[in-house]
């Protein structure tokens, strides 16, 4: 696997790729995810397409940066909804991903997008931060903002996850 960059100053130093299932076993959800930030395991496809990459972790929180750009535009000019709610997604998801004990997985079950605010590549640089609202034996739901430099909401989401037994992933 050789490095990749996700966006300027976001490295993965393993390339592309995603977690063996047979480590889910050994590790909890946030020391697997801490293991991406830290360079251990590789970045998923989806990071380099979307330009944005898990930053930092811990329980039942997950912080990603991205970088809009014009590969991500709408007919109009403006960057796509798509792009705000696959970070919020992945934001979302992975807060959750973050409370998870060994051997458990989860999948998105819904989610809700709110766009506040036009992005565009002048953007520039953005933050999306995920927390746990809720956390039960098979659902989980968590709340994410998406925010320019200077703070200023661009946009927000509500997610459900599921919760089940990692061995329950379909073969891939």
């Amino acid at each position: 696997m050789s490095e990749v960059e996700l966006f300027p100053g976001l490295v993965s130093p393993l390339g592309l790729g995603t977690i063996p299932h047979e480590d889910v076993h050994l590790h909890s959800g946030t020391e697997l995810l801490q293991r991406v930030v830290d360079g251990l395991y590789p970045a998923p496809p989806i990071a380099a397409a979307m330009n944005f990459g898990l930053t930092e972790v811990e329980t039942g929180r997950a912080v990603f940066r991205g970088l809009p750009g014009d590969r991500h535009l709408n007919p109009l000019g403006t960057v796509h909804g798509g792009w705000a709610a696959t970070l919020l997604d992945s934001a979302l998801g992975c807060a959750v991903h973050s409370t998870l004990d060994k051997g458990e997985a989860y999948t998105t079950v819904e989610f809700k997008v709110n766009l506040t605010r036009p992005i565009t590549p002048k953007t520039g640089e953005v933050v999306c931060e995920g927390r746990v609202i809720h956390k039960g034996r098979t659902l989980a739901v968590s709340e994410a903002t998406l925010k320019d430099k200077d703070g200023k909401l661009l946009a927000f989401g509500t997610e459900t996850c599921s919760i089940f037994p990692v061995a329950n992933l379909a073969a891939r």
